[in-house]
């Protein structure tokens, strides 16, 4: 196996996270999987900011882990998670970086849905 590479972020791949002034809800199948005041927003080159929210406001028990991982040269591995109540649609909706590198490390235990996944990610004012 070779060894994956690692890059850090910088002017030709800048990455910046700072907190979501918004509350995030995630919803999907008519319940909340998600309710947060403390997302994370990660900006990562030309692909649009991705909303990180911390595990503890996320209701674990309605994901299911999967054997699905991917790697990403800044972050690291991301690990999966399917949400059951939205059926094969959302197959993998949700990632995660357990140990995400030094550069993203604000991320960890954070989790971040896709939104063709999901019903909806929801941004309003902070509660």
């Amino acid at each position: 196996m070779t060894d994956k590479p690692v890059k850090i972020p910088g002017a030709d791949h800048p990455i910046t996270i700072e907190p979501s002034p918004a509350r995030v809800v995630v919803k999907i199948a008519g319940q909340v999987i998600a309710d947060t005041g403390e997302a994370l927003t990660l900006r990562e080159a030309a692909y649009p900011p991705v909303l990180y929210v911390p595990r503890k406001d996320v209701a674990m028990a309605l994901l299911e882990r999967t054997d699905r991982s991917t790697y990403c040269p800044y972050k690291g591995d991301a690990a999966y998670y399917s949400i059951p109540l939205g059926g094969e649609r959302s197959a993998n909706a949700v990632w995660t970086y357990e140990a995400p590198y030094a550069a993203v490390a604000e991320i960890k235990d954070y989790l971040a849905f896709y939104p063709d996944r999901v019903d909806a990610i929801e941004e309003g004012p902070a509660a």
